[in-house]
């Protein structure tokens, strides 16, 4: 290399001195970036700083090594290279400003410096217009001697997993270091690799030239300003943070329990609020554990577990009920943070509690209050039909027992209201009166008949709740319900077993008064008849004897009302005793048009059997039939074996019967026709009750009547 002129070392010094300043200012800058809000004015001074640094180095190197070389300096190309060194430098911290750096962001910011260096020495030697020959060998070398160390640099501030962020107060020197002594070597290597001759005309000396000492004093004084300005935004965000502290502290310390503990537990400091809700003060609980407080509550392996976890450096979060210097309990919700030196080992914990107590308390009478609720409700479906509707009746919940009763699933009558269940039994202005009294709010009481899903009907004594909104209207009704079939089948059975008391007393005080004349007018009128021509007078006379034998049948019905013949029953086949009787009335029928039928899918149905008082009983209800057809219609009659019951159903298509009179069928003295006493299917019902059976009565207006006999029976 061909050296013209004098060597300036005091120069070279400034020069590594500012790119030291210019390097540790820029890498200031370009941390502040991600915590400051002033972003874009911190990335740009950062840039601009380590773009002058390199620059500087370069510059003021080359002009040390030869003052002379400054006469001939050409300012535009210096301009250039200062652009084109920051616009390089820019995109290489464009890269390390994001929220994760990887290790391909390294590599392409240490390239970009790389390329900052080059070319701000390249430009500037063709600035001094020197005639340039390159060493390739030692420019490649010299590149990628530069690209390590500046890899480095970025790797030790930006990515080392063995710092951590509070490191950054001695890492940042030691990455401006290397990161500067990269930018010096560059500039000697590359200026090794670079053999340069100075073109002829170059005269004069500028070492003492004002311009370059006012240049090289206004780039110190600029670089210097730098480091003031990220010295002060660093105080103002250490300001910011040590309010932030403060604040945070104050917060804590109003809000929160802390106390700080060694590692083995020693309390070593704890705030106001510890000292309020422990009733202990600092002087008493500190350089004591928290065993002081221990409640008695928790186990030993509770403990066991809470420092496992805090001793491997985990973050411990609980409940623990503790107990204050006045014996009184509190709960606390209880943060442990362990903190841990480089071995990852704790050196200190750091306890954050809040006072739960009113909480646990409200925790500990809701649960009361929900095991009420439960064994309520367990006592509710126990014993009771349950069912709650929405503001319109639409079932929303039932229990089992509402299952259970009436055959319906779950599936099948959620969503559906009430009306599924009707048997037609009641009036609608009994369901107005219903709805009128719950949809003002008040509680209504009654009993019910509804229709189970198989057509069987029970009755239920029910209460309906409204349950009440802010504006004091229904928004759900309860509906509790308690069966009461069997006591309204015993109420009816005891009504008609007084009627039926009242006509046999009233048939042991008449019977006998009655039939004494009956026989005597009996007798004269016959004899009356024997010597009768006349056939008018004979007319008369089977008149009366025809009411006489009608009376008679009144006092025969009102004798076995007063004193029952005891029953006797053989074992009967029942199938061939209908089929007689049928065929006795098949005559009957016929002449009033009615289709008799008979339909039974057992030869022998075996019964206990009085077969004379049986066959009155279906000759009664037949007849009937018969009767309710007056212009004529079917009459089915069929037999049914289930649950070892024989079911004899007597049907008609006739006029029918209201619900109000078929409420008082087989009362004594009430009778739907015109000539009828009210006494047969009193008496009727009577012999089926003596051969343990029971009679259900199902009829509509207009749709015809069914009787069905259920007696007990075996099939052959």
């Amino acid at each position: 290399m061909n050296v013209i002129g004098t060597f300036q070392p005091y120069i070279i010094i400034i020069a590594i001195g500012l790119t030291i300043m210019a390097s540790y200012t820029a890498l200031d800058m370009f941390i502040l970036v991600k915590s400051s809000k002033k972003k874009r004015l911190l990335f740009l001074g950062g840039t601009f700083s380590i773009g002058i640094g390199i620059w500087i180095m370069n510059f003021i190197g080359l002009i040390a090594a030869d003052t002379n070389r400054f006469a001939s300096y050409h300012i535009p190309l210096t301009i250039l290279s200062i652009i084109i060194g920051i616009a390089f430098t820019g995109m290489a911290f464009l890269s390390l400003v994001s929220k994760q750096i990887k290790f391909f962001h390294l590599l392409l910011g240490s390239l970009f410096l790389t390329l900052a260096v080059i070319s701000i020495h390249v430009i500037d030697l063709y600035a001094m217009t020197v005639t340039i020959k390159y060493n390739v060998y030692l420019f490649l070398f010299s590149g990628l001697l530069i690209f390590g160390s500046f890899l480095f640099s970025l790797w030790i501030l930006f990515s080392s997993k063995g710092f951590t962020q509070n490191n950054h107060v001695w890492l940042k020197p030691i990455s401006a270091i290397i990161m500067s002594l990269a930018i010096i070597e560059g500039h000697f290597l590359l200026k090794r690799a670079s053999i340069t001759t100075v073109s002829e005309g170059i005269k004069g000396s500028s070492a003492d030239s004002p311009f370059f000492i006012y240049l090289v004093l206004f780039l110190t004084v600029l670089i210097i300003g730098g480091l003031i300005l990220s010295s002060t935004l660093i105080s103002k965000q250490l300001v910011t943070s040590d309010t932030n502290l403060k604040d945070i502290k104050a917060a804590l310390d109003a809000s929160t329990i802390v106390a700080i503990t060694d590692p083995q537990g020693i309390i070593q400091f704890v705030n106001d609020k510890f000292e309020e809700i422990s009733k202990y003060t600092k002087e008493e609980i500190i350089g004591q554990n928290h065993r002081i407080l221990n409640s008695g509550y928790h186990s030993k392996e509770f403990f066991k577990d809470l420092w496992a976890t805090i001793q491997s450096g985990k973050i411990w979060r609980g409940e623990i009920r503790n107990k204050a210097k006045d014996g009184s309990f509190y709960w606390v919700d209880t943060t442990i943070v362990p903190f841990l030196n480089k071995k990852g080992k704790p050196v200190q914990y750091i306890a954050i509690r809040s006072d739960i107590s009113d909480r646990k308390k409200a925790e500990g009478h809701l649960k009361e209050t929900i095991k009420e609720n439960i064994d309520i409700k367990f006592a509710l479906d126990q014993s009771s039909i349950v069912a709650f509707t929405d503001a319109k009746g639409m079932i929303t919940s039932v229990n089992d027992k509402f299952c259970e009763i009436s055959k319906y699933s779950r599936e099948e009558i959620l969503g559906k209201d009430h009306n599924i269940l009707n048997s037609g039994y009641h009036s609608k202005e009994f369901f107005k009166d219903l709805w009128k009294t719950i949809g003002s709010g008040k509680v209504w009481k009654g009993e019910i008949r509804n229709k189970a899903k198989d057509g069987t009907y029970y009755w239920v004594d029910t209460t309906i709740v409204p349950f009440l909104n802010e504006q004091g209207r229904p928004y759900q009704y309860l509906a509790i319900r308690n069966d009461i079939t069997e006591r309204k089948r015993t109420e009816e059975f005891l009504h008609r077993q007084d009627k039926l008391a009242a006509v046999g007393q009233l048939a042991a005080g008449v019977a006998h008064e009655i039939r004494n004349p009956l026989t005597s007018m009996k007798g004269y009128a016959e004899f009356l008849q024997l010597d009768e021509k006349d056939p008018e007078r004979m007319e008369f006379l089977s008149i009366i004897l025809d009411e006489i034998e009608r009376v008679n049948t009144i006092v025969e019905d009102f004798m076995v009302l007063a004193k029952p013949k005891a029953v006797e029953l053989e074992e009967k086949n029942v199938v061939p005793v209908i089929k007689n009787v049928v065929s006795l009335l098949e005559f009957e029928a016929r002449k009033k048009n009615v289709r008799l039928t008979f339909d039974c899918n057992q030869e022998i149905i075996q019964i206990e059997c009085d077969e004379n008082r049986l066959k009155q009983v279906f000759l009664n209800f037949i007849k009937n039939g018969i009767e309710a057809m007056p212009n004529g219609g079917e009459l089915h009659v069929k037999t049914i074996i289930h649950d070892n019951n024989v079911q004899i159903s007597i049907q008609d298509t006739g006029v029918g019967i209201s619900k109000e009179k078929l409420k008082k069928l087989g009362e004594p003295f009430y009778t739907t026709k015109k000539n009828g006493n009210g006494l047969g299917l009193m008496v009727s019902f009577k012999i089926i009750e003596s051969h343990n059976g029971k009679v259900f009565v199902e009829s509509e207006p207009n749709k015809g009547t069914t009787f069905n006999i259920l007696l007990p029976a075996r099939t052959a």
